[in-house]
């Protein structure tokens, strides 16, 4: 049972972790490995190189890494994504991300777009929780850019450490899809508790509303077709395009990131 549990945990959250657990336990015990730290390792070193393997052979299924050690305009939020093979895309995707990123630095040199969750290296239709799609390669979801309590742009940080669940609130009076919904089987998750934790930093609504504008209006251009984000913000943000939707509301809070997928 705890083998079958841990198996079915490390495949959700990485997709190839289960597997590389289930070898390390052979290896273990075909060399007669009993030292936990020593199995650990193993597993480590199996993970690792699954990992490493994976960003060369998920092209043969249409996806390509998204950098971990990038430079550039556009880089990862976090190394957790990377290390949970999170960071994988079409390679439409992934130019159109690129492009992004290139336009918003033309329009606020020196900006640094981040990338957030994006998709698993194989297999179209394995889920990436918590997420009701980003299962086939095409989703891709950016963080947005803030500014400090002194208005000042800041550049390669959120307010959270994985750059979600800290909200933007709407503004008193606004309509709400989902005021009204009580639904039990819901992502929609409000995570009141923690929005303490977090820094008081304002979201820069110049390059996030250029973000979100650029997606809309030259996105096509580059396969983009769906953007999702809050109503209230995409009205805050003064961007009205058929292309930018509101999720829906059994799926998380689109207040904290911009999620766009391409074309097949």
């Amino acid at each position: 049972m705890r083998i079958a549990l841990v198996f079915s945990l490390l495949t959700a959250l990485t997709q190839i972790g289960g597997v590389s657990y289930l070898a390390g336990r052979w290896l273990a015990h075909r060399g007669e490995i009993t030292r936990r730290s020593t199995r650990l390792a193993v597993f480590l070193l199996l993970y690792a190189s699954a990992t490493t393997t994976a960003s060369f052979t998920a092209p043969f299924f249409g996806r390509v890494p998204l950098s971990c050690f990038g430079d550039g305009s556009l880089q990862i939020q976090s190394p957790l994504y990377c290390a949970l093979n999170r960071n994988f895309v079409t390679m439409e995707a992934k130019r159109a991300a690129e492009a992004l990123s290139v336009a918003i630095d033309l329009e606020f040199p020196g900006t640094i777009t981040l990338v957030l969750d994006a998709n698993f290296p194989f297999l179209d239709g394995f889920p990436l929780l918590p997420h009701l799609s980003h299962d086939d390669g095409r989703k891709l979801d950016i963080a947005f850019y803030y500014r400090d309590e002194k208005g000042t742009p800041l550049n390669r940080a959120v307010r959270s450490p994985i750059g979600y669940f800290a909200f933007e609130e709407p503004a008193p009076g606004t309509q709400l899809p989902c005021a009204e919904r009580d639904d039990l089987l819901t992502l929609r998750w409000n995570m009141g508790f923690l929005q303490g934790f977090f820094p008081a930093w304002m979201l820069d609504e110049a390059r996030t509303g250029a973000a979100l504008r650029w997606l809309a209006l030259e996105g096509p251009e580059f396969g983009v077709e769906r953007i999702f984000i809050e109503p209230h913000l995409a009205q805050r943000l003064g961007v009205v395009h058929p292309n930018v939707r509101f999720q829906g509301c059994r799926a998380a809070r689109h207040d904290d990131h911009i999620h766009f997928q391409v074309t097949e």
